[in-house]
């Protein structure tokens, strides 16, 4: 059981991963719509991982990706892309993200993410 903040600037995404997680016995510590709040909400939560979307309005993932790494070396962070985004995947993992999970989420492939993430 992990305690996980789910970021991303659509509500359905948000609820989805949510709902996949949850099943899994994860904890949901917060739930942030764009890079600004995830900084913020990682600051204030210490999650034990974040899944961080990389498109998002205000501040995307990559930015909110590497000021949360800056602060946090050890930050355990999924990225989550729509297909068609590898350039923004490789700039992502080579800026310290874990793993990536593609839209639309597969439950099987999230969790598999997770649990090797979280080694």
């Amino acid at each position: 059981m992990a305690r996980i903040l789910i970021v991303d600037d659509a509500k359905f995404m948000r609820m989805t991963l949510s709902n996949i997680l949850k099943k899994a016995n994860h904890v949901i510590v917060g739930e942030a719509e764009n890079g600004i709040q995830a900084v913020e909400l990682f600051e204030k939560e210490k999650p034990d991982l974040v899944t961080l979307d990389i498109t998002m309005p205000e501040k995307n993932g990559i930015e909110a990706l590497k000021e949360i790494k800056q602060q946090y070396s050890d930050a355990k962070i999924i990225m989550c892309s729509a297909m068609g985004q590898q350039k923004m995947v490789v700039e992502a993992i080579e800026a310290g993200a874990k793993d990536f999970i593609v839209k639309p989420f597969d439950e099987n492939r999230v969790l598999e993410a997770v649990d090797r993430v979280l080694g």
